[in-house]
């Protein structure tokens, strides 16, 4: 099969996590003998701010890490056509134009072959409706929602039966215990700021409970404005800027723990979507403790795949456990590299893509 996949970008996680889940989907397409094309927008907030920040080398463990992807920028007066010319599927971003998305509808609507489905894996839905309202989408097929609080959001605009529950995974791929265990020292944290949607989460859950029990932080990440960074310093972490998301599973190695902090729309009005990081961590095997976050859709086993904290002493508590009892951090570690490999892979939801993309092309075929 053909596929098409427009995405704000491929070669940049700056910023950007839905980098990591679509790398590792088309990966596993590719692998499948599939013949895959991606096109990103020439210029892209993401790719521009790593660029700025780390100058040509910032894409370097992407493309060491997938030799097999690449992908094609364009111009806002690229020729459409041609881009999806030949396709089976094509699937379109949600952090992409509002032009882009309606002409890539009106091209299936007036008799493209293509599949055409949105991909939403953000909380604007919510957050900013209004926006999310303005795509376009009278020329799709259907939806894929990264989760089912978000899928029921499609439903009430009147996607029944045309939005599916898409859940991100773990490119198991690369994110892997490593071959060989080595020290693991103090507790790692991935993340961006949150730009205000988690900051108090991350003193209360993370920066407060490593200090109280004198438990060694390192924090990666971006967009971590200088107030920021000295709340980090005030609490005796140790910020290290943003870490290819590559990196991440060598980094994770070196540590005992890390901490899931889910933005607050995560927490409330979304429950039951974690963040890419929770598949990617428990991939790794490395002992995670998440605050309060609802598992609505049982992804996990809360208690034995992952430690829960409902506030900040339980967070307290359980690093602390962590830290001192070992057979603790092995079961954690064994039970959460379990779910993953049972449910929560790239190859699972090439799967689901591939059931859900065969099932409406069969619609299409049987359709008077």
């Amino acid at each position: 099969m053909r596929i098409v996949y427009f995405t704000h970008s491929l070669q940049s996680c700056w910023n950007h996590g839905n980098a990591h889940f679509v790398r590792g989907v088309l990966s596993e397409l590719i692998a499948r003998g599939h013949d895959v094309r991606v096109f990103e927008p020439a210029g892209n907030w993401s790719l521009a701010n790593l660029t700025s920040d780390h100058g040509g080398g910032g894409t370097a463990a992407y493309r060491d890490a997938y030799p097999e992807l690449a992908s094609v920028s364009y111009a806002a007066d690229a020729d459409l056509d041609a881009m999806v010319d030949g396709a089976d599927l094509v699937l379109v971003h949600e952090w992409n134009e509002h032009a882009l998305v309606a002409d890539l509808g009106r091209l299936r609507a007036r008799g493209g072959s293509f599949t055409l489905l949105f991909h939403d894996t953000h909380h604007r839905a919510v957050s900013t409706p209004d926006e999310m309202r303005a795509y376009d989408l009278s020329g799709y097929d259907g939806v894929l929602a990264f989760g089912e609080t978000l899928s029921d959001v499609y439903r009430g605009w009147g996607w029944s039966g045309r939005v599916w529950t898409w859940h991100e995974a773990a490119d198991t791929r690369r994110f892997r215990p490593p071959l060989t265990e080595g020290t693991r020292t103090g507790l790692v944290w991935v993340g961006n700021w949150g730009e205000g949607e988690r900051s108090e989460e991350i003193e209360r859950f993370l920066l407060a409970p490593a200090r109280d029990i004198e438990l060694p932080l390192d924090i990666y990440g971006v967009r971590y404005p200088q107030e920021a960074q000295a709340t980090v310093a005030r609490y005796g972490a140790h910020y290290h800027g943003w870490l290819a998301n590559a990196a991440a599973p060598a980094m994770f190695a070196r540590h005992l723990a890390t901490v899931h902090v889910p933005r607050r729309y995560y927490s409330t009005i979304l429950p039951g979507i974690p963040t890419i990081r929770m598949f990617e961590a428990l991939a790794c095997g490395i002992p995670l403790v998440s605050a309060p976050w609802d598992d609505a859709e049982q992804l996990f086993r809360t208690g034995t795949d992952y430690l829960l904290a409902e506030d900040g002493a339980a967070m307290t508590r359980q690093l602390a456990a962590i830290r001192d009892d070992a057979d603790l951090r092995r079961s954690l570690a064994t039970h959460g590299l379990e779910t993953i490999l049972a449910r929560h892979t790239c190859a699972h939801r090439v799967d689901e893509l591939l059931s859900i993309a065969g099932a409406l092309q069969s619609q299409e075929k049987t359709a008077p």
